[in-house]
């Protein structure tokens, strides 16, 4: 038995497939099967695509209702599940502030500009009956991209499983779902990046199965006079969130472990108390650079790759 890596490319992110195998052609079959259910969720819930269930939505925003299968409709309903538990700051109507936002220059908006993009955010606008959805204000729209990767990720290890594969696992730009230890039973090493320099990792996490998920202020950002302006944007204020340097989050499931690292950053100050309630456990760095942990995750700064 030999571990295959299969690469490719999905959500504007560099992803991977490992797998244990006989043969590389078996590995690659198997892997095939999660890739292409990464990229089905991608086309399906893209806002980039125009025949997208999330681009006919938006569309439609302050004029029709949209009939939506199951799979969209549980996502919705998960979506709502969310906002409540973030006490609104996760929404999924503030996709609208990336107007305002560009993060490939340093500018930072002004509130006559972000103003008009705040009033149209809040998931209380969305409309839903049975599995029909409508955005009640034109220039609305709803973005699945806080927990797509996350969802993804889900379901296509749950797709491998069914396949019968042990050993292995799915990693979409670092949000990781473990299939099953190595073939001797030891775990999958999983590096934490140190937010402030990516070539390095602030801990190495020993994983035989779940997930880890990171949320951090290092991926898409500018500075201006020393102050960080990263891409997680508070919906209330349309500013960046600036409590935490990352928050990385193990679960059962990505999609839980995601949500909660996210909401911990959304939540700011009031962060730490959200992911000591959470009952999971977690590794955060805060704006000072002071590590906040519960469970066994080991801090030092080893070498290395991120997960091997």
């Amino acid at each position: 038995m030999q571990t295959f890596r299969i690469a490719f490319e999905a959500m504007a992110s560099s992803c991977e497939v490992v797998l244990v195998a006989t043969d590389e052609a078996s590995a690659r079959e198997l892997a095939q099967i999660a890739v292409d259910e990464v990229k089905r969720i991608e086309h399906k819930f893209s806002r980039y695509r125009a025949d997208s269930i999330i681009s006919r939505i938006n569309n439609a925003a302050g004029a029709s209702w949209i009939a939506c299968d199951d799979e969209t409709a549980a996502l919705l309903d998960y979506a709502d599940s969310l906002f409540q538990a973030s006490g609104g700051l996760f929404d999924i109507t503030s996709g609208v502030l990336r107007k305002a936002w560009n993060f490939r220059q340093a500018i930072v908006p002004t509130d006559e500009i972000l103003a008009p993009l705040r009033a149209l955010i809040g998931w209380h606008k969305v409309d839903r009956k049975g599995k029909q959805v409508r955005l009640t204000q034109a220039g609305m729209e709803i973005d699945f991209g806080g927990f797509g990767k996350e969802y993804a990720a889900d379901r296509a290890a749950d797709l491998l499983l069914a396949q019968g594969v042990k050993h292995g696992y799915i990693n979409l730009a670092g949000d990781m779902r473990i299939v099953g230890p190595k073939p001797d039973g030891q775990p999958w090493m999983i590096g934490i990046q140190d937010p402030r320099q990516r070539d390095r990792l602030i801990a190495t996490i020993p994983l035989t199965s779940g997930a880890l998920t990171t949320s951090g202020d290092y991926e898409r950002f500018f500075e201006i006079e020393g102050r960080r302006y990263c891409h997680i944007l508070d919906p209330h204020s349309g500013m960046p969130v600036t409590r935490w340097r990352s928050v990385s989050v193990l679960a059962p499931l990505v999609s839980i472990a995601g949500s909660c690292s996210t909401i911990a950053m959304l939540k700011q100050a009031e962060g730490l108390a959200f992911l000591q309630a959470s009952g999971l456990d977690f590794l955060a760095v805060d704006h000072l650079g002071k590590f906040h942990q519960r469970g066994d995750a080991p801090q030092g700064i080893p070498s290395g790759d991120a997960a091997h």
